[in-house]
Order: C-alpha cells, then sequence, then structure tokens
C-alpha cells in the first residue's frame, strides 16, 4: 500500500512540476535496517540513464510528524538532476520503528545507517554525501554531520540549532510550541520516556515541568553544541529560515551561523515555520530550494556555479526583496541608537525616543494587564505575515497602566529594518517572578502599528524592589518602513503564545538611570 501511495504522489508532483525534471530515475520504497536493526521506512530515489555513476547521494530525514513521503518532490528533482535520494521517516514516528527520542543519540546515528546502506546497495559516490532536512529532519542532520565526517555538505531550513534558546527564550516557556510539538509526536509516533513525561506535564499545564524534563537534554540535541566538529570536518552549512519561526526563531540560527568558519550560507525569509520552503518540499518552484541545489551542485558535484563567491546572508523583506550582505556583522553595523524618554501625557504616557542619553525618570506599569499588544497564535500569525498581513496593534488603544510605550520619530525617507534591534533598560519589579515580552511596530498616521518584531524575558528569582539593568535581543527581520511612518516599542507583561510566569497584583518600574541610560537600538538600512 506504502509503495502505491508514494508512487501516485509522485506522479502527481511530476504533473505539476515536469518542466524541472532533467533525467529520469527510478523510485522504490523500502523498509531499511538502521544500526540497532530498527526498521526505518524510506522512499529511494536512483538516477536512471544518467550514466554509470557513482552519484552524490543525498540523505533526508523527515520533519517531526512528517512521513518519509514529504520529501518525495524534493526528491525527485534532486534523483532527476542525477543524485541518488534516500528520503525516510525519523525514527518513531508512523511506521519507522524505535522510540521518538527527541533527536537523540538512535535518532542520530540513523542518518548514518541510511548512509551506510546507500554506499552498499546503490552506485553512491563515498565522497559526495549531503543531508538535507527541515526542521526535525534539519536539526538531525545537523548533529548527524558533527559526528559524520563523511557528510560534506548539510542543507537545513527551518532549523534549531540551539534547542533551549528556541523552546524556552529567555527562560520563558513557548507554550503553543511546546504543546503542538507534543501533541503532534504522541499522534503520530511512539513517544520515549522523555517525550511521554513532557507530555504529561503539558496536559496538566505545567510547561515549567516540561522545560525542566528537556533542559537536561537540550545540550546535546543542539547543533551549536559540538560546531567545532563540523569545523573540523569542513562541512558545507546551508541554513534557511523564517523570520517568524513560531518553534524555532531565527536569532539562535545567527549565533550557530557566526560559529561556523567553514562554507556557509544563511537565508532568511517572511513566514512561519516551514512555509517559506513548502514549495520546493513539494518539487515546484521555490527561492529557497533552488538555492540549495545549487548549494549540493557546488560542494557535492563540484559545478564552479559561483555559489562560493555569493554573499553569505541574504534576506527576504516584506516588499519581496532580497538584501544581500557578505556576514551578519554586516548587517547589524552601524545600528542606530535611541534612547528611552520619559513617558508623558497623564492620560496616555508615552515615552519618546531620543538622539541623546535621556535619564532621571522612571515610569511604572500593573503586571498581568492585557493589552493589545500581542505575537499573535503560533504557526498562524507568522504565514499572514508572509502574505502582508501582520499583527496589528493601535498604539493610543495599548492599555498604559499594563505596558509601557515609547514611540519615535517620523521618518521623511523610507527606512528598513534589516537584523536585530536590543534593548537595554533598567527594570525594578515588585515580585520574585515576572515576564516581560518586548515589541517592535512600525506605526503610520493614524496610530495603527504593525508588528515587526517581539521576544519574552523572564525574571525569575528577582530581588523585589531593587532595579536591574536587563537586554532583550528582539528577533531578526527585514522590514521596510515607508516614509511618514514611526518605529514604537511596547513592553508588556501578558502574551498568550508563552507560559508567563507574571502574576496579579504586582508591578514593573522602567526607569533610566543616570550612569546606565535605557536604550533601543535598531539596525535601519
Amino acid at each position: 500500500m506504502r509503495k502505491i501511495i508514494a508512487s501516485l504522489i509522485l506522479m502527481a508532483v511530476i504533473g505539476f512540476s515536469m518542466p524541472i525534471y532533467a533525467g529520469s530515475f527510478t523510485t522504490s520504497v523500502k523498509y531499511i535496517p538502521s544500526w540497532d536493526g530498527a526498521q526505518i521506512s524510506a522512499v529511494v530515489m536512483v538516477p536512471k540513464d544518467q550514466g554509470i555513476g557513482p552519484f552524490p547521494l543525498v540523505v533526508i530525514p523527515s520533519s517531526w510528524a512528517a512521513p518519509d513521503l514529504q520529501n518525495v518532490g524534493s526528491g525527485a528533482v534532486l534523483a532527476s538532476q542525477g543524485y541518488i535520494v534516500v528520503g525516510y521517516t525519523s525514527r518513531g514516528f508512523y511506521d519507522s520503528q524505535g522510540l521518538i527520542d527527541i533527536a537523540g543519540p538512535a535518532t542520530v546515528k540513523d542518518v548514518s545507517a541510511m548512509i551506510d546502506w546507500a554506499l552498499i546497495n546503490t552506485p553512491s559516490d563515498p565522497n559526495a554525501i549531503g543531508a538535507v532536512g527541515t526542521s526535525y529532519g534539519a536539526g538531525v542532520s545537523l548533529l548527524a554531520a558533527e559526528l559524520d565526517p563523511r557528510i560534506k555538505a548539510v542543507a537545513a531550513t527551518s532549523a534549531w540549532a540551539d534547542l533551549a534558546a528556541s523552546l524556552y527564550p529567555n527562560q520563558t516557556p513557548s507554550s503553543q510550541a511546546m504543546a503542538g510539538l507534543v501533541l503532534a509526536g504522541t499522534v503520530t509516533g511512539h513517544p520515549g520516556p522523555e517525550l511521554t513525561a513532557a507530555t504529561s506535564r503539558i496536559l496538566a499545564g505545567d510547561f515549567d515541568g516540561a522545560a525542566a524534563i528537556v533542559l537536561p537534554l537540550a545540550a546535546a540535541r543542539s547543533p551549536i553544541t559540538n560546531v567545532a566538529n563540523l569545523n573540523a570536518n569542513g562541512t558545507a552549512v546551508f541554513l534557511a529560515n523564517a523570520f517568524n519561526d513560531s518553534l524555532f526563531a531565527p536569532g539562535q540560527l545567527v549565533d550557530f551561523y557566526g560559529q561556523l568558519s567553514g562554507p556557509k550560507q544563511l537565508m532568511f525569509s517572511q513566514g512561519d515555520h516551514g512555509s517559506a520552503e513548502t514549495a520546493g518540499s513539494l518539487g515546484l518552484p521555490n527561492e529557497v530550494y533552488t538555492a540549495i541545489d545549487r548549494w549540493l551542485d557546488h560542494y557535492l558535484k563540484g559545478i564552479n556555479n559561483g555559489v562560493d563567491a555569493e554573499p553569505r546572508v541574504r534576506l527576504h523583506s516584506q516588499s519581496g526583496i532580497w538584501h544581500d550582505y557578505a556576514d551578519w556583522a554586516a548587517v547589524q553595523h552601524g545600528a542606530t541608537p535611541y534612547y528611552l524618554g520619559q513617558p508623558t501625557n497623564l492620560l496616555l504616557p508615552t515615552g519618546s525616543f531620543a538622539q541623546a542619553p535621556s535619564t532621571g525618570w522612571q515610569s511604572g506599569i500593573f503586571t498581568a494587564v492585557p493589552t493589545v499588544a500581542s505575537s499573535g497564535v503560533a504557526l498562524l500569525t507568522g504565514f499572514l505575515q508572509a502574505l502582508d498581513f501582520p499583527p496589528l496593534a493601535s498604539m493610543p488603544l495599548i492599555a498604559r497602566a499594563g505596558a509601557g510605550v515609547w514611540i519615535g520619530p517620523m521618518y521623511q525617507t523610507a527606512q528598513r529594518v534589516d537584523g536585530m534591534s536590543s534593548l537595554h533598560v533598567t527594570v525594578t519589579p515588585s515580585q520574585a517572578n515576572t515576564t516581560l515580552y518586548a515589541y517592535l511596530y512600525s506605526v503610520d498616521l493614524l496610530g495603527t502599528g504593525q508588528l515587526i518584531g517581539h521576544k519574552p524575558y523572564s525574571l525569575r528569582g528577582a530581588m523585589p524592589g531593587v532595579a536591574q539593568p536587563i537586554d532583550i535581543r528582539l528577533e531578526a527581520t527585514s522590514w521596510d518602513v515607508p516614509a511618514g511612518q514611526r518605529l514604537a516599542l511596547v513592553i508588556g507583561t501578558v502574551d498568550l503564545r508563552y507560559a508567563g510566569i507574571t502574576q496579579l497584583g504586582g508591578s514593573v518600574t522602567f526607569s533610566s538611570p543616570d550612569a546606565n541610560p535605557s536604550v533601543l537600538s535598531v539596525p535601519l538600512h
């Protein structure tokens, strides 16, 4: 039955994208024994009438809760271009045996086992091996390449590099993301003990308890931990994520990218988790997958297509234009500092952005007071933002009792926020545990703000009544701000995307001490 379904899907994909295919290939559906004997379901594609080989090999682990059929389309494109492709269902999901171990050692070793099998059973080139994956498959591919030097090139999309930073940003549980992942894993697979325990905690509403189970595993399951291995292996690493990725936000990938010393390229697009590359995974025209194909052609086939000389960082604005940079330092270079001014206006307290330090003031809000400022809904909001429907918030309607608001000067010419804005602000909480949410908006003449980016920050075990400076790095973006609009910063304590620790009855005071002024730095271009 699986073979019939795979064949039907493959025929449908080819029918939609016939012009893409350059050569013929054979397709077979198999159960491949892994390193421990577990049977892993896979779709294997081998070039036909394209020479005798050997052919470069590409292994594609599936995403979390996705079957091997997920990558039939993109695999067919590669096979038609002279690659052997082994796309498989990750361990523990659907009919692949074993347990879901959250990218643990068993799952990572499966990649090498697929390579071993392909080298014996197909005309694969042992010196030209790549790994490609989306989401779970992306992280697993990176982890495998750190342990298996035979993997010469990796293409990872919607990837995580730091699991803790992804699901527990600034000590704040990403509750919607965590709940969605455990539910999908439980429904589509066979959870191991860690996932089972985390699921029980989440079903009870205890997201901190779930994080306590997963966090001790995070370092070993995060490619950033052993990035030195990739550098030592000389692995060519291609990374692509969406700016509004609800599961694996781009900032943690920027940090990982910065530690890579070998061949590397980073592409960020508008959208949410997996959306920027969905068409490409189906074998349809897609800018991300076109870049992946060129990456593999250069580093596995040795084709001189200019990939190695292209800009290392590419950012896609909401206006549909790619902006290229030599590296991430060039993206952040010359960030504009906006010093936070004292909120004025008794009825609608609002601070300003100043060019010089504005100090000696303080302004307070109450905790757990909802406002119209919000990061939206995981997986949905980012997708809509790519369609130019970002979350909106009216600045006059933001309840000042529950959020601090600062609005900058009107721009006479169009600006573009490329990169990661950063906030340095002194806060005095009245309670030991408080979660803050920082939002950056582009605001029009009517006071309606379009959300550019956000970030949570949890104060845990703070000394009530004691001022402390904090630093919040907002997520990466590429956002065009038209002439006549302004930037606005909002800091509140309620956002339903996260399991914050803020309680009713408290307060937070923002201030800007003489010796340590509060400032928002924005990378404007």
